[in-house]
C-alpha cells in the first residue's frame, strides 16, 4: 500500500521535472513545503512506523506460541488479530499527524522528490517529533529483535531434539525428523538482521541532528532510502528462501557444517 501511493507522487515530479511542493498547491505560510510534500512526508512517517508495529506483533505472536504455548492457546484468538491491525494503524495515524498540527516540520529532501520531517538544524518544538519518532523506532526495533532471537533459541532446541544418525527408523519416524525448525530459524534470523540493518541510520541520523548539530543532507537521504530498502528487500528475501532449491541448498550446507 506504501509503494502503491507514494510512487506515482515521485513518478509525476520526475516526468514534470518539478519538486514536490511545486506538484501541489501552496504552503500556508511563505516557506512552509505545499500540500503534497507534507502529505508525502506523512505517508512516509507512517509507512515507517505501521509496518514495525504490526511486525512487533508478529513478533510477539510467534514467541509466545513457541516459548509460551498454553498462555498462548488461552489469550491469543482470532478476534484479538483482527483487531491489532486497525489499532496499530489508526495509532501510527495519529502519531504521524503530529507535524500537520504544528509538532514537527516538514521538509523537503534534494533532489525534491523526497519529503520527511526535519531531522536537523530546527529548535526543540522542530526536532521534538523525530526525536520521538526515533526512540519509538529504536524501542520497536530491540523488542522484535528480542522476540525473535528468544524464538530463534527455542527453533534451535526444537532442532537440537531431533533424533541423529543412527536412531532407530521407528522412533525417526515417531519423532518426525524433519528440518523445518532449521528452516525456519534461518530465515528469522535473516529477516532480522536486514530489519535491523535498514532501520537504525534513520534513528542514528536523527540523533545526530538533534544532538550534535550534524545538518548533513546526503546523510539523512541515505537514511530514508535505507528504511525504503527494507520494505522492498524483505518479500524477497521470505520468496527466494522459500522456494524448494534454495532450501534443498541450504540444508545440505548445514549437512556439511555438522
Amino acid at each position: 500500500l506504501g509503494k502503491c501511493l507514494l510512487s506515482p507522487i515521485v513518478l509525476a515530479a520526475y516526468a514534470y521535472n518539478r519538486s514536490l511542493s511545486e506538484l501541489g498547491p501552496p504552503g500556508r505560510t511563505e516557506g512552509e513545503p505545499g500540500v503534497l510534500c507534507q502529505l508525502f512526508a506523512f505517508l512516509m512517517a507512517f509507512f515507517g512506523l505501521a509496518p514495525t508495529l504490526l511486525l512487533l506483533a508478529m513478533a510477539l505472536e510467534c514467541w509466545l506460541s513457541l516459548g509460551h504455548p498454553y498462555f498462548y492457546r488461552r489469550h491469543v484468538t482470532r478476534r484479538l488479530g483482527a483487531t491489532l491491525g486497525p489499532a496499530a494503524g489508526g495509532l501510527c495515524a495519529l502519531f504521524c499527524a503530529l507535524p500537520l498540527l504544528g509538532f514537527g516540520v516538514p521538509m523537503q529532501y534534494c533532489p525534491g522528490t523526497w519529503c520527511f520531517m526535519r531531522m536537523a538544524g530546527g529548535g526543540p518544538s522542530q526536532l521534538g517529533f523525530p526525536i520521538l519518532y526515533a526512540t519509538l523506532m529504536g524501542l520497536l526495533v530491540l523488542a522484535i529483535g528480542a522476540c525473535n532471537v528468544s524464538s530463534m533459541r527455542h527453533l534451535y532446541g526444537m532442532a537440537r531434539r531431533q533424533p541423529h544418525r543412527g536412531t532407530p527408523p521407528a522412533a525417526a519416524t515417531a519423532a518426525a525428523p524433519r528440518m523445518e525448525e532449521l528452516d525456519h530459524l534461518i530465515l528469522l534470523g535473516l529477516m532480522t538482521v536486514l530489519f535491523t540493518i535498514c532501520s537504525l541510520p534513520l534513528i542514528i541520523r536523527v540523533y545526530l541532528g538533534a544532538f550534535a548539530a550534524d545538518f548533513n543532507e546526503n546523510a539523512d537521504l541515505s537514511a530514508l532510502r535505507f528504511l525504503s530498502v527494507n520494505s522492498i528487500v524483505d518479500p524477497w528475501v521470505f520468496i527466494i528462501f522459500r522456494t524448494s532449491v534454495f532450501r534443498v541448498f541450504v540444508r545440505r550446507v548445514c549437512r556439511r557444517l555438522n
